[in-house]
């Protein structure tokens, strides 16, 4: 199953000031405001509040940002192919093939009355103009990469049959299989207990290095980000705000990042107590 890409100093994306804005009333409002970025075979973070930008710069990658939204950017290029000039059958072979994007909540994105299984190897297909039989044989070498047992079985079932954390990984199975060079990952793990969460992440880092994809892992989670990606992209109001290395994160300068840093929860402090209901808490006294 392991693809040995090589590395190379050649950037797989290249953003430089990306701007999707969407018309309204009172004028154009701007989503994401100048993003740029480089990215190689490596696992890119990208973190920020709700409403930050985050997901759209990854839809605005794929050109799946929605109407009216409308999509501008100095350069947005995948392997040195300018994206936006790409004509939409050229796109429709890029997406999947060749980058992949696993949604929020991604078992939901799965359609309910065809089996896990058929629908792995339909994407499979769709790519490779295989036959029925190679595709299955392909769905079920997949399922087995991402850790899940007994793949015969699984791949008969639907998607309501199977539990989130296992759709979380039939729908990264589903999104690999045709095995792209780049992986945009939206909060796949957000809906997800703490035990299984590291599970889908060190499948999803175990699959990165063995087929030397890069990655771009948004997430509103601090910390999993910096334990998990390489580099750091801070989001606030459409803007990046701070690039650093994650193990220079604790270095951040940025007031938002510091803000960010310090509303973590750390297990060397105390909880704050609840307030007191007989008598007004400190604060409403003042």
């Amino acid at each position: 199953m392991a693809n040995n890409k090589t590395a190379d100093d050649t950037p797989l994306l290249e953003v430089s000031n990306l701007r999707v804005a969407f018309p309204t009333r009172t004028g154009m409002a701007e989503a994401v405001r100048g993003v740029s970025f480089t990215l190689g075979r490596e696992k890119l973070g990208i973190v920020g509040e709700s409403g930050s930008g985050k997901s759209m710069t990854g839809r605005s990658i794929l050109r799946l940002v929605p109407s009216p939204g409308q999509v501008t950017a100095d350069r947005l290029a995948f392997n040195g192919e300018d994206l936006l000039a790409a004509s939409p059958r050229r796109m429709r072979e890029i997406r999947g093939r060749r980058i992949a994007m696993v949604m929020q909540d991604p078992k939901y994105s799965l359609n309910p009355v065809m089996t896990v299984g058929r629908q792995i190897a339909e994407a499979y297909r769709v790519h490779s103009k295989a036959g029925a039989a190679e595709a299955k044989r392909r769905a079920l070498e997949m399922l087995a990469a991402v850790r899940i047992r007994d793949p015969e079985r699984v791949y008969d079932r639907y998607p309501h049959e199977v539990s989130g954390g296992m759709g979380q990984r039939i729908m990264i199975a589903m999104m690999l299989i045709p095995d792209p060079d780049l992986l945009i990952a939206d909060e796949p793990t957000s809906a997800l207990d703490v035990t299984v969460q590291m599970q889908v992440l060190a499948i999803l880092d175990d699959l990165c290095s063995q087929r030397g994809m890069g990655m771009i892992f948004v997430s509103h989670d601090l910390n999993l980000v910096a334990s998990f990606c390489d580099r750091i992209l801070i989001m606030y109001a459409g803007r990046v705000v701070e690039s650093c290395r994650a193990s220079e994160l604790h270095a951040a300068q940025h007031p938002y990042t510091r803000g960010l840093l310090a509303s973590l929860p750390r297990i060397d402090e105390p909880p704050g107590d609840l307030p007191v209901l007989s008598r007004d808490p400190m604060w409403l006294e003042a």
